[in-house]
C-alpha cells in the first residue's frame, strides 16, 4: 500500500496568542491559527460580514437583464447541472425568481442523453419552451457552441458558473463567475449555488431601486440559505470565510426546523434529527441522496423535491431519492470491488496514475469509485464507463499535488484529438473519448502525471494539529471542537500522540473498539474499517469526540490513522 507521512500543521504563534487573548480556548486558538485565522472577528459568521456583491464582474448587467425580464414578464428558463450544487442552485433560482415576480421554469439535462453543460442539443430542447432568456446555473462557462446556438435562435444567455474558464469565453453572453478574468470578488471558492445567491442579492437591490417593491412584498433571501448551505458543502468547494458564513447560516435554518419541506423529508427518510445537524450531514447524508437522482435517474426528481411547497408532496420524492441512494451504494460497492480486483495484477504503486474501465460499469457512479481509488492508492484515478456504442465517459479524482484539469489539458496537447471533450477543476474532472482510444489515453495520462508529479507527491500525507497533553483530552474539548464548521480546506482538527493498547475487541463486521492509555489517563476509542489486532504501543492520529450512549455523553477517541510506536 501507499506509504504515509505524518505532517504537523504550522501554527503562526502570534495569531494563536492573539486568539487566546481574545478568549478563544488555547487548543482552538492553535487550531484556528493553523487554518489561517489571525483575529477573533474572522470567527464571526454573520451575514453582515459577507463581501459586497458589486465587486463581482458582470453582476450588475446580469441583475439589470433579469429585472427587465421580470418587469416585461418574459419567459425565463434555468438550465441546471445534474449534481447537488446544480440542483440546489436551480431550486434557489426558481423559488427566488418567482418570489421576485419572474415567469421562470427549469430544464436539467439527463446526463446519459445530453452530457454536461449548455450544449447545442440542450439549446434546441430549451427552445421548445420558447424562452427569451436562458440562465445557466453551475455550468455554462465552457459552453461556447451552446451560447452561439442560442444566439442563432434569438435566445439570450446569462451564465452563472464557478468553474474555471477555458481559453475562449462564450459569447454573446452575460457572465457572472468569480473565476472569470478580471473579476475582483474576494472569494474564488463560491459554489454554483453561492454565485446564484449573490446574483439574487444584486437583482433584489436593482428591483428595489426601481421601486418594484412599492406595491408588493420584498422576499427575504435568507430563507433560501438552507439550499445554499447544502449545495456548497456537497460540491466540496473550499470553506473560506464567505462559504463558512453561507453554510453556517443555512445550518441555523436547518437546525431550527425552518428548512424547505423537501430537505425536512430527506432528513426524515435518512433518520436524521434536524436539531443535531452538522456540516458532515450536508455532505454525507443529504448530498448523496440528492445526487442519486442525477447519477441513476433524472435530477428533475431532486429539484422537484426541493421545490415542493409542503411535506405531503415532498415525502414520496424524498423516499424515492432515499431508495435511489441505496441502489447507488450497492452499484458503487460492486464496481469498487471489481476495480480493486483488477488492480491486484497491476503494479499500482509503480504507476503514477490509475485508469480503469469495464463495459458493464454504470457511468452514474464511476466518479465515486474514482474517489475511493484515489483515497486508497493516493494516485489520480479515472474510471470509465460506456456512454454509447464506441464512446466512453470517464470521471476522475485527483490528489492535492495534481491539478486534474491541467493534466487532461497536457494530454490533449500531447495527443491532439485523442480526448473528445473534457472539463473540470483541480480535484475532479470528466472527459469523453472513443472506446478504442482508451489504451493510448492511459499511456499519455501516465506520461502527463509523471511530468507533473514527483515521487514524494505519491506518499500520502496525514496532517495533524500536533500533540495534546493527556489532561487536555477531555469531553469539554471534544464538545468545543464539534462546534465550529469544518470542511474542505478547513479540516476538522486531528491530533497525534502515542498510546498503550490495553484492550481491543472487534465490533460489527469491520471495526475495533479500543481501550487506550497515556500517562495516567485511560481513553475509550474506535478504529473504523479495520479488524486486525493492533500492537501493544501505537502512534495514532485521532479526534476527540462526544459519544452519546443511552442518554449519557462520554469522551471517545476516533482513530484516523495509526503506526506501530
Amino acid at each position: 500500500m501507499t506509504s504515509t507521512r505524518l505532517l504537523t500543521r504550522d501554527v503562526p504563534l502570534e495569531a494563536a496568542r492573539r486568539l487566546a487573548a481574545a478568549g478563544v480556548h488555547p487548543v482552538l486558538a492553535r487550531v484556528f491559527a493553523a487554518r489561517g485565522i489571525v483575529e477573533a472577528r474572522a470567527l464571526d459568521l454573520a451575514l453582515t460580514d459577507l463581501p459586497e456583491w458589486r465587486t463581482m464582474k458582470g453582476i450588475e448587467a446580469a441583475a439589470a437583464r433579469l429585472a427587465h425580464a421580470i418587469r416585461a414578464s418574459e419567459p425565463v428558463l434555468i438550465v441546471a447541472d445534474y449534481d447537488a450544487d446544480g440542483a440546489t442552485a436551480c431550486a434557489l433560482g426558481v423559488l427566488a425568481l418567482r418570489a421576485l415576480g419572474a415567469r421562470v421554469d427549469f430544464l436539467v439535462p439527463n446526463r446519459f442523453e445530453f452530457g454536461y453543460g449548455l450544449t447545442p442539443e440542450i439549446v434546441a430542447l430549451a427552445a421548445t419552451r420558447a424562452p427569451t432568456l436562458i440562465v445557466t446555473v453551475d455550468n455554462g462557462i465552457a459552453s461556447v457552441d451552446g451560447v452561439a446556438e442560442a444566439a442563432a435562435r434569438g435566445i439570450e444567455v446569462l451564465i452563472t458558473d464557478h468553474h474555471l474558464p477555458g481559453e475562449r469565453l462564450p459569447e454573446p453572453a452575460i457572465i457572472v463567475n468569480p473565476n472569470q478574468p478580471g473579476c475582483a470578488f474576494p472569494s474564488k471558492n463560491l459554489a454554483g449555488v453561492g454565485v446564484m445567491f449573490y446574483l439574487l442579492l444584486a437583482l433584489r437591490a436593482t428591483l428595489r431601486d426601481q421601486g418594484w417593491f412599492n406595491q408588493r412584498p420584498e422576499p427575504k433571501l435568507a430563507e433560501y440559505l438552507d439550499l445554499v448551505a447544502l449545495g456548497t458543502v456537497a460540491d466540496v468547494v473550499k470553506l473560506d470565510h464567505v462559504n463558512r458564513i453561507l453554510v453556517q447560516q443555512g445550518l441555523h435554518r436547518l437546525r431550527a426546523g425552518r428548512a424547505r419541506p423537501g430537505l425536512r423529508m430527506l432528513l426524515a427518510a435518512a433518520g436524521r434529527e434536524a436539531a443535531r445537524l452538522s456540516g458532515f450531514d450536508l455532505g454525507f447524508v443529504l448530498g448523496p441522496r440528492l445526487n442519486a437522482a442525477g447519477r441513476l435517474a433524472d435530477m428533475s426528481l431532486g429539484i422537484n423535491c426541493l421545490l415542493a411547497g409542503d411535506e405531503d408532496s415532498a415525502l414520496p420524492m424524498a423516499m424515492e431519492l432515499d431508495r435511489l441512494n441505496r441502489e447507488r451504494k450497492s452499484l458503487e460497492a460492486d464496481i469498487h470491488e471489481e476495480a480493486l480486483a483488477s488492480l491486484e495484477d497491476l503494479p499500482a504503486n509503480e504507476n503514477y496514475s490509475l485508469v480503469l474501465y469495464r463495459p458493464e460499469w454504470h457511468q452514474g457512479v464511476v466518479g465515486i469509485v474514482a474517489s475511493r481509488l484515489k483515497d486508497r492508492y493516493h494516485r489520480p484515478a479515472i474510471v470509465f464507463a460506456e456512454a454509447a456504442p464506441g464512446e466512453l465517459k470517464g470521471s476522475g479524482r485527483s490528489i492535492r499535488a495534481l491539478h486534474l484539469r491541467d493534466a487532461l489539458d497536457r494530454v490533449s496537447k500531447l495527443a491532439p484529438g485523442l480526448i473528445t471533450r473534457f472539463g473540470g477543476h483541480a480535484a475532479a474532472a470528466g472527459l469523453s473519448l472513443p472506446t478504442d482510444a482508451l489504451p493510448r489515453f492511459a499511456e499519455y495520462f501516465e506520461q502527463a502525471t509523471r511530468e507533473l508529479l514527483s515521487p514524494a507527491d505519491l506518499a500520502r500525507v496525514v496532517e495533524t494539529d500536533g500533540s495534546l497533553a493527556a489532561g487536555e483530552i477531555t469531553l469539554q474539548l471534544a464538545e468545543l471542537l464539534a462546534t465550529p464548521l469544518w470542511g474542505q480546506a478547513y479540516p476538522a482538527p486531528a491530533f497525534v500522540d502515542e498510546f498503550r493498547v490495553l484492550r481491543q475487541r472487534p465490533v460489527g463486521e469491520k471495526h475495533l473498539r479500543l481501550t487506550l492509555a497515556r500517562e495516567d489517563k485511560v481513553f475509550e476509542a474506535m478504529l473504523f474499517r479495520q479488524r486486525e489486532a493492533l500492537p501493544e504501543r501505537i502512534r495514532a492520529v485521532y479526534r476527540p469526540e462526544r459519544n452519546v450512549y443511552q442518554g449519557s455523553a462520554r469522551l471517545q477517541l476516533v482513530l484516523e490513522h495509526w503506526q506501530a510506536a
